[in-house]
């Protein structure tokens, strides 16, 4: 049996800072899994919208994050077998998402299940506190970031194109709220992971970011 730990590669960052694509382009890349945990996240906030759950009731937040029936398959993720991918891309859930990811009752509640998908070949671990407090000891950490107006014009561009009606003033607001409420949270704020590489894509295409991220990992040594 190999005495080599699992390698994992963790990808955190602010909200529309191109963090998901980028990690999926890297785990397709080296075959790794993909853990995107701000998915676990929406998926407690869609179920909590959807049972009319009140967002302030801590306890059974994190009751409905305990129990929830996910998988994730290829680029589709289901909840209790029915395909919820863009269900939770709504903006409303991404802001309960985040409203709710700063109760610790709740983020004690996923953390395990966050830990269960380090499997062999390896994982790319996407989210705000991967390598702060979920893999504080993961072979490569990156910090994606990007200017407010460059993710709002992304956020943006990624509703329209989904024929969502979006208003861009509105978008940069609700940017500017949820990262005032990520970075300032008491328990696992979003910062960058200490020994983490720093990547700004405000000016950067995805194909240089996943590149620059993979000449990263080639350079740690496996």
């Amino acid at each position: 049996m190999s005495t080599h730990p699992i390698p994992v590669i963790t990808i955190d960052g602010p909200t529309a800072s191109g963090k998901g694509t980028v990690a999926h382009k890297v785990a397709e890349h080296l075959g790794f899994h993909l853990l995107d945990s701000g998915a676990l996240y929406r998926l407690t906030a869609l179920q909590a919208l959807r049972r009319g759950t009140p967002l302030n009731d801590e306890h059974a937040l994190a009751k409905l994050a305990e129990h929830l029936n996910i998988s994730f398959t290829g680029d589709a993720i289901f909840l209790a077998h029915e395909n919820v991918t863009d269900a939770i891309r709504q903006e409303e859930v991404g802001n309960t998402a985040s409203k709710i990811a700063a109760f610790p009752t709740v983020r004690t509640a996923l953390y395990g299940l966050q830990l269960g998908f380090r499997k062999t070949p390896g994982l790319v671990a996407d989210g705000r506190d991967m390598g702060t407090v979920i893999f504080p000891h993961a072979t490569l950490k990156v910090f994606l970031t990007a200017s407010v107006a460059a993710r709002a014009e992304r956020r943006y561009k990624q509703l329209i194109g989904k024929g969502i009606p979006a208003n861009m003033e509105d978008l940069l607001m609700d940017l500017k709220a949820r990262d005032d409420r990520d970075t300032n949270r008491a328990i696992a704020p979003l910062v960058p992971a200490e020994g983490a590489h720093v990547l700004d894509t405000s000016e950067m295409t995805v194909e240089t970011a996943v590149a620059q991220v993979l000449q990263w990992y080639a350079a740690v040594g496996k």
